[in-house]
């Protein structure tokens, strides 16, 4: 018997809990319980509540998932650029 594949969905961080859990609300409009990948955590890149995220998926628990990427966002930048007269 060959192992599942994961299933993507895309969603929204609504709620950041302790324990680097979050709760997301995918487009379908399902609430899921997640938590961050191992390579997120290395790379040290923080999610925050309203970030656009995407989440992989078990077929056999749709009520918990792992955190594989976030999207950037339009007000990620670091701030204002100078400007050279």
């Amino acid at each position: 018997m060959a192992k599942e594949e994961a299933i993507e969905f895309e969603g929204v961080v609504s709620e950041v809990l302790p324990e680097s859990r979050f709760r997301v609300t995918l487009e379908n409009g399902v609430s899921i319980l997640a938590y961050g990948s191992g390579k997120m955590k290395m790379h040290r890149i923080k999610v925050l509540e309203g970030d656009r995220v995407k989440v992989e998926m078990s077929p056999y628990d749709l009520t918990k998932g792992r955190i594989t990427f976030r999207h950037a966002t339009p007000n990620m930048g670091g701030g204002q650029q100078r400007r050279r007269y």
